[in-house]
């Protein structure tokens, strides 16, 4: 289904045309949805200057026994920007949007970086919608940021801007050359030409999300890149989210870096089951 020797842009439309879209409101418009699969419903989110596409190596093995629910946040992908552009403006959207999508029933939240910290207001506002929150590679936590290395596309063409954007991603994204294919690059240049919410960093850093937890009464758990670079040193994360949080699950991906579900699916899918099929714990009072 994912295989890496399609064409980037024909994989990506077999593999949403497979999805059930549905729209709700946001802001002026709409925040959109991709649905695949039945069974108990898992809700996953994409980093700043991503899309439901972060997780495209990822749907077909989550939504084998899941009903996977890919959103696209305010402002990124097909979604309106929402009402107000910070986290209370995108947790409006987001609730309405699954109590629209599944009434009363809660789900599991799995948030990867930007998104992540999105979904920890999210579950702390509204309690009553969430099962567990995993949080994957996310900031916020306070802790020292890694070197992020990030070059000008602008005036390049040919070889040179296709060598630019593969070094961003492995400056920011991805640990190993080899992951930095051209579907990867493509997404890269997709779903950062359709951003346009700014503010991310600001809602992340430095410690937004370390604010949050004591928030969160739902359990959290959290799934980290071995080499994340630029949230790195996953003791340091994981010590940090237990402050608040001590049973949580932390696993780590090994040879992984910030897009450990890009860079490591299999690993990765394995993992995020494995805590999924826990019984979920009590909520914190």
């Amino acid at each position: 289904m994912t295989s890496l020797d399609r064409d980037p842009a024909a994989l990506v439309a077999d593999i949403e045309a497979r999805a059930r879209r549905v729209e709700t409101p946001c802001g002026d418009g709409t925040i959109v949805w991709r649905i695949w699969g039945e069974g108990e419903p898992l809700v996953v989110s994409h980093g700043a200057q991503g899309a439901w596409s972060h997780w495209i190596r990822n749907v077909e093995t989550l939504s084998a026994d899941r009903m996977l629910i890919a959103v696209d946040l305010p402002g990124h992908g097909d979604s309106a920007m929402p009402e107000t552009s910070d986290h209370r403006g995108n947790a409006k959207a987001i609730a309405t949007g699954l109590r629209a999508i599944l009434g009363n029933r809660p789900a599991d939240l799995a948030g990867f970086s930007f998104g992540g910290v999105s979904f920890a207001h999210f579950a702390a506002w509204h309690p009553e919608q969430v099962r567990r929150l995993v949080l994957i590679g996310t900031g916020g936590l306070d802790t020292p940021l890694g070197e992020v290395l990030l070059g000008r596309l602008s005036g390049l063409e040919g070889e040179a801007r296709q060598a630019a954007i593969k070094a961003n991603l492995l400056g920011l994204m991805l640990h190993h050359e080899d992951s930095a294919d051209h579907l990867a690059q493509h997404l890269l240049l997709v779903n950062a030409g359709k951003a346009r919410f700014d503010r991310a960093s600001e809602l992340v850093l430095p410690d937004k999300l370390v604010r949050i937890l004591p928030e969160v009464r739902v359990p959290v758990d959290a799934i980290w890149g071995e080499f994340d670079r630029p949230h790195p040193a996953p003791e340091l994360q994981e010590a940090v989210i237990r402050r608040t949080h001590p049973e949580a699950d932390f696993r780590v991906i090994e040879g992984a870096g910030h897009w450990a579900m890009y860079e490591r699916p299999a690993a990765f899918d394995a993992a995020l089951l494995a805590i999924l099929a826990k019984p979920p714990r009590a909520v914190r009072v």
